[in-house]
């Protein structure tokens, strides 16, 4: 996956925040915060997670599905993978 590697930093500088954006609903749950806040701490991390996501998805359509892809078979392929995994994200 060229698309992940080219974009490895900032793929993982994504992940870090998400990751700090969990620690602190753990943090908030734990000291019985606010629900609102709560709320709002999850719609953050879902956000963040959405936006991840698209970066990737993005990057593997122009890689796997773009107009340089020269085996049909394997653009199928690739775009019922897609399409399984958006469905599954999507559920």
């Amino acid at each position: 996956m060229a698309h992940t590697t080219k974009g490895k930093k900032q793929l993982l500088t994504r992940v870090r925040r998400i990751k700090g954006q969990a620690e602190g609903l753990e943090k908030a749950l734990e000291a019985e915060t606010d629900c609102t806040a709560i709320l709002q701490q999850i719609a953050a991390i879902r956000g963040a997670v959405n936006g991840l996501m698209v970066e990737v998805l993005e990057g593997h359509l122009r890689d796997h599905l773009g107009p340089d892809v020269t085996d049909p078979k394997q653009r199928s392929e690739d775009l019922e993978q897609i399409a399984g995994i958006l469905r599954s994200y999507l559920k």
